[in-house]
C-alpha cells in the first residue's frame, strides 16, 4: 500500500500484486480505536472515496477533514483498516492497517470540494458581518437565517436550509441522520452533502447543470450567535464530445456560491488528472487546452490522449469501448464578501460507447490438418472464460479434454489477441460433403468474455470455413441367395449424415423391421437384405433362366434430403414360385409387374377367356387359379409329355394390342413326375427353365388306438409283444388342397431299413388287407380335429406284430414298415379302384384304366420284439 497528500486530500492506492482477485472491506478507525465500516452511505457522509480500477489497483481517497480524522494543529491523521479475505463470507479474511497524516496549513477563507460522491464547504469560522442594507434591500440567506440563530438552543447546531418552497431547518443529529456530514474544528465549520440529498437542487448555470445546496449553518456560544454560509455547488455535467475530443466546460460564476459578492477576479487555475496537476508544459505536450474565458473554463483534451485510458463495454450485447480519464480542476477566485475562495472539482470523463470491430485472421494450417484462428485485439480488462459449440459450453481450462488449445498473447502496449487451435477431425468441426473429391469443414464457435471488474459478459461468434480436397465417397457391393437380395455399403468420410432410402421409405431399425428386412450396421459399413418379393424389389425381365430382380439403395442428406448417392444389385431368381402345376389339373401362376410398365392395373389382367379373372390381386401382382380344361387352355400331347398353355394379358383401353402378356406352361409326364414350365411372352418375349415340384409323406407309429401320442423319433428302436397291436397313420404333408386325397397302395414289413429287401410281408395289397395274413389288417377312420385339417390326407391302420421265422426258428430282428401311396384328385371321377376308394382283388383290376397319377414312399422306424418275462 502507498499513500500520499494531495492538499486537502489524501490518497491510499492498494497494489494489484497483493489485493487483485480479493474480496476487502474498508474501516475507518477513529482516534480512540473505535472501527466505523465503510459502505457506501458512510462514504458519502464521512468524505470517503473508494475507487475499483480495471487493471486491479484500488484507489482509497479522504478528506483530510473526514469524520474520524485525528486532528492536531495543521496535521491531519487518517488511518484505515482494510480485511482482505479469498471469499466472500470473508471467513480467515486478513486484516491490514494503514496510517495516513498529512500537513495542511495553507487554508482558505472557503473551500469546496466536488468528489465524485459527495459535495464538501468548509469556512473559517469568522464570518462576515451581516450588512443592514443587505436586508433591506432583498431577503438574502444571512437575514433569512438570523431568527433561527437567535432562537436557536444553547450550544446545538442547526442548519437552515433556503428551498424554493421556504426555509426547512434541522437540528444537527437530525441532518446526520439525513446523511449530511457536519464538523467544527477549531477554526472551520463544514458541511458534507450526498448528491443524492433531499435538499439538493439542480441549478442551471451557462447550460451547465449544478448540484447544490443553500444553507446556513450555525451554534450558540454563551452570548454570541455564531453563523456561516455553507452554500456548495458542483457541477454533473458540462462535458460534449466529438469524434476526436472531449469538452470540458466550467462556469466561473455560481449563483449559490457567490450570492451578495461582486468584484469577482481569478487567483489560480490549475488542471490535472488523477489528482496530480499539471504544468503548462505537461499540459501542452499532453495536447490539453485549457481556456480562461470571464464566464467559463474550457478544457479540451483528445480522446485516447495521455493520462486516460481505455474501458471494455458491452452495449446491447455488441462490444466496444469508452475511454475514460480523472480529470481535476483547481478554481481560485477572489471577491469583496469572502476573499479568495478554492474550487476543487474531480470529474471522472467518461466518452460514449463506442463498438469496436474486432479482427479475425485464418491461419488454418491444410499441410497438417489445424484449424488455427486469431481474434483480437481485446483491452487487458477483457478475459475468455468459455467457448461453446452446437451443444455444449465449455471453460477454457476444459478446452483441452474437447481437442481445443486456446492461447493468450499479449502485445507491448498491455492489449491482447486469443489463439483457439482445433484439428480438422475434433467431432464439434462440422463436416460436409461438397464436390466429388472435396469436404467443407466448419468450425463454429461461440467465445463468451467477462470483463473485470464490472463482471460485464459478452459473446463473439467464430466461424471458420475450409475446403479440403480429402472427400471419400461410401461404395457398395452386392450378391443374392435363394431368397434375398444383399447390398453392403462400405463407409466413406462425406456419409456420416446419409440415410438410406429404398425408394421413398427412410430405411430406419424401425422402418427395417416393419418390412422383415434386414439392417446391420458397425459403423464401418453396413448390409441390407431385402427378401426377393419385398415391395421395394423391382422385377426387370423373365429370361428361360429366371427372372431379373433389383433393388435401389439411394443415400440422402439428413438436412435437404437431396440424393447424393445411388446403388442397386440385380439378381436373376428361379420363377418356380410363380407358377404351381398341381397333379389334380389345377394351374396357379401369379402375373408380376415389370420395371418400366408399373402403371398397368393388375385388376384387369386375364387369361385368354376374357371371363377369367385373377383370385388374387396386389398392386404388384395378379395371382391365377384354374384348371387346365378351362380358360382357353390348350392341351398338346409329346409322347409321354401332356402340356398345357395359356396366357396372361392385359390390354390397355382403345388398343388390340397386349400392353402385357405372359405366357404359363404346365408339362405332365404321365405316371412319373410333374414337370412345370412357365414363361411370358412380352416384347422381347422371355422364357423360364421348367421346374419341378413334390409332396411330402410322414410314417407315424402311435402308442394307442386314440391316435394321440406317437412315438417320437428318440423312442425308436420301439419294443412290442408278440401279437401287441401296433397302430400306423400316413399323412400328406405341405399341402392346404383339400380335394387332394391320399390312397394306400401297398404296404409290407422288412427286417431292414431297405424296403426292396427280403425277407418282406404283405400288409396291404393294391388297398386291401393281405387276405394270406390270418391277423388281418384293420383299417381305422380319420376324422377332423385341432391337429386334423384335412382327415382325406391321412390314413390309419392297425396290424398285429409278428416276427419272420426261419426254419420254425423266430428271427429276432428289428421289423421296418413300408407303404406306397397315392395322391388323388377327390374332385374327378376315376376309374382307378384307389382313387375310386374301391378295393378289388387283383385278378379283377387287369384291365383297369391308366392314368397320370402321383406316387410317393414312406418308412417307419425300427420295431424290435420283446420277450415277455
Amino acid at each position: 500500500m502507498s499513500s500520499e497528500c494531495l492538499g486537502s486530500l489524501l490518497r491510499i492506492t492498494l497494489s494489484a500484486d497483493y489485493f487483485d482477485d480479493k474480496y476487502l472491506t474498508f474501516a475507518a478507525v477513529d482516534q480512540f480505536g473505535t472501527i466505523w465500516e465503510i459502505d457506501e452511505a458512510l462514504a458519502s457522509q464521512c468524505g470517503y472515496t473508494i475507487v475499483y480500477y480495471y487493471w486491479g489497483t484500488i484507489e482509497f481517497r479522504a478528506s483530510i477533514l473526514s469524520c474520524y480524522s485525528h486532528i492536531e494543529g495543521d496535521v491531519f491523521t487518517v488511518t484505515v483498516q482494510i480485511k482482505v479475505g479469498t471469499n466472500p463470507d470473508m471467513k480467515n479474511a486478513a486484516t491490514h492497517s494503514k496510517t495516513v497524516s498529512c500537513l495542511y496549513d495553507s487554508w482558505h477563507p472557503r473551500e469546496l470540494i466536488c468528489e465524485t460522491n459527495y459535495m464538501e464547504v468548509s469556512v473559517r469560522r469568522k464570518v462576515p458581518q451581516i450588512m443592514p442594507e443587505m436586508i433591506e434591500d432583498e431577503p438574502e440567506d444571512w437575514a433569512l437565517a438570523f431568527p433561527e440563530a437567535r432562537e436557536g438552543a444553547a450550544s446545538l447546531w442547526q442548519i437552515v436550509f433556503h428551498l424554493p418552497a421556504g426555509k426547512k431547518a434541522l437540528l444537527v443529529s437530525d441532518a446526520q441522520d439525513a446523511g449530511y456530514g457536519l464538523n467544527t474544528t477549531d477554526t472551520r465549520i463544514l458541511l458534507r452533502v450526498p448528491y443524492s440529498a433531499a435538499e439538493a437542487q439542480l441549478v442551471k448555470v451557462q447550460g451547465v447543470t449544478f448540484s447544490a445546496v443553500r444553507s446556513s449553518t450555525f451554534y450558540k456560544q454563551r452570548w454570541m450567535i455564531f453563523m456561516a454560509d455553507t452554500a456548495v455547488a458542483c457541477p454533473i455535467d458540462g462535458v460534449d464530445y466529438t469524434n476526436d475530443t472531449i469538452t470540458w466546460s466550467v462556469p466561473k460564476n455560481v449563483h449559490p456560491l457567490s450570492a451578495g459578492a461582486t468584484g469577482f477576479e481569478d487567483v489560480l487555475i490549475e488542471v490535472g488528472v488523477d489528482l496530480h496537476k499539471l504544468s503548462p508544459t505537461e499540459i501542452a505536450s499532453m495536447k490539453y487546452v485549457v481556456l480562461n474565458d470571464s464566464d467559463v473554463i474550457t478544457i479540451k483534451i483528445p480522446i485516447g490522449a495521455e493520462g486516460g485510458y481505455y474501458k471494455t463495454h458491452v452495449n446491447d450485447g455488441e462490444h466496444g469501448t469508452k475511454y475514460i480519464i480523472n480529470m481535476i480542476l483547481e478554481h481560485q477566485w477572489q471577491d469583496n464578501r469572502w476573499g479568495v475562495t478554492k474550487h476543487t472539482i474531480i470529474k471522472k470523463i467518461e466518452t460514449p460507447f463506442k463498438h469496436v470491430q474486432l479482427n479475425l485472421v485464418n491461419n488454418t494450417n491444410y499441410n497438417i490438418r489445424l484449424v488455427n484462428v486469431t481474434i483480437g485485439v481485446f483491452l487487458p480488462d477483457v478475459e475468455l472464460v468459455n467457448f461453446t459449440t452446437e451443444t455444449t459450453t465449455v471453460s477454457v481450462p476444459e478446452a483441452f479434454q474437447y481437442g481445443y488449445e486456446i492461447y493468450e498473447t499479449t502485445y507491448p502496449n498491455g492489449t491482447k489477441s486469443y489463439i483457439i487451435e482445433a484439428a480438422f477431425d475434433v467431432p464439434s468441426i462440422k463436416k460436409e460433403y461438397m464436390t466429388e473429391d472435396s469436404r467443407i469443414y466448419t468450425l463454429n464457435v461461440t467465445l463468451g468474455f467477462v470483463i473485470y471488474p464490472t463482471s460485464q459478459t459478452f459473446t463473439v461468434p467464430v466461424i471458420i470455413v475450409s475446403v479440403v480436397k480429402d472427400a471419400v465417397l461410401p461404395s457398395a457391393r452386392g450378391f443374392c441367395d435363394g431368397e434375398n437380395l444383399y447390398l453392403t455399403v462400405i463407409r466413406g468420410n462425406v456419409d456420416q449424415n446419409w440415410l438410406p432410402f429404398i425408394s421413398n421409405l427412410y430405411l430406419s431399425p424401425e422402418a427395417a423391421q416393419k418390412h422383415n428386412y434386414g439392417l446391420n450396421d458397425n459403423g464401418t459399413h453396413f448390409t441390407v437384405r431385402v427378401p426377393l418379393h419385398a415391395p421395394h424389389v423391382l422385377y426387370e425381365d423373365i429370361h428361360p433362366s429366371g427372372i431379373m430382380t433389383s433393388f435401389h439403395l439411394i443415400m440422402k442428406d439428413d438436412n435437404s434430403l437431396a440424393v447424393m448417392r445411388d446403388f442397386s444389385i440385380s439378381c436373376r431368381f428361379s420363377a418356380k414360385e410363380l407358377i404351381d402345376c398341381q397333379s389334380n389339373g389345377t394351374m396357379t401362376v401369379t402375373a408380376i409387374k415389370l420395371a418400366g410398365i408399373e402403371d398397368l392395373d393388375t385388376s384387369l389382367f386375364h387369361l385368354r377367356d376374357r371371363q377369367c379373372k385373377p383370385a388374387l390381386v396386389t398392386e404388384r401382382a395378379a395371382t391365377f387359379i384354374f384348371n387346365v380344361n378351362s380358360c382357353g387352355t390348350t392341351r398338346k400331347f409329346e409322347n409321354t409329355v401332356m402340356t398345357y398353355e395359356n396366357d396372361v394379358l392385359y390390354f390397355r383401353p382403345d388398343s388390340n394390342m397386349p400392353a402385357y402378356k405372359l405366357k404359363c406352361i404346365c408339362q405332365y409326364m404321365i405316371n412319373e413326375t410333374i414337370l412345370v414350365q412357365y414363361g411370358v411372352k412380352n416384347n422381347p418375349a422371355p422364357s423360364i427353365e421348367p421346374g419341378f415340384g413334390s409332396l411330402a409323406l410322414i410314417f407315424r407309429l402311435f402308442k394307442e388306438r386314440t391316435y394321440s401320442d406317437a412315438y417320437k423319433e428318440v423312442d425308436y428302436p420301439v419294443a412290442k409283444f408278440l401279437k401287441e397291436a401296433l397302430y400306423f397313420e400316413v399323412e400328406l404333408l405341405n399341402s392346404e388342397d383339400p380335394q387332394l386325397e391320399l390312397q394306400l397302395e401297398d404296404c409290407w414289413s422288412t427286417n431292414s431299413q431297405d424296403g426292396s429287401s427280403h425277407p418282406q410281408w404283405a400288409i396291404i395289397t393294391n388297398g386291401c388287407e393281405n387276405s394270406e395274413d390270418s391277423y388281418q389288417t384293420i383299417f381305422h377312420n380319420v376324422y377332423h380335429n385341432s391337429r386334423i385339417k384335412f382327415p382325406k390326407h391321412l390314413k390309419r391302420f392297425e396290424v398285429k406284430m409278428f416276427t419272420f421265422m426261419q426254419d420254425t426258428k423266430a428271427l429276432l430282428e428289428q421289423l421296418y414298415f413300408h407303404c406306397r401311396v397315392i395322391i388323388c384328385d377327390a374332385r374327378r371321377p376315376t376309374s382307378d379302384f384307389l382313387c375310386a376308394r374301391r378295393c378289388i382283388p387283383r385278378r379283377e383290376r387287369l384291365d383297369r384304366s391308366v392314368e397320370a397319377r402321383m406316387h410317393g414312399h414312406v418308412a417307419s422306424g425300427a420295431v424290435i420284439l420283446e420277450r415277455k418275462m
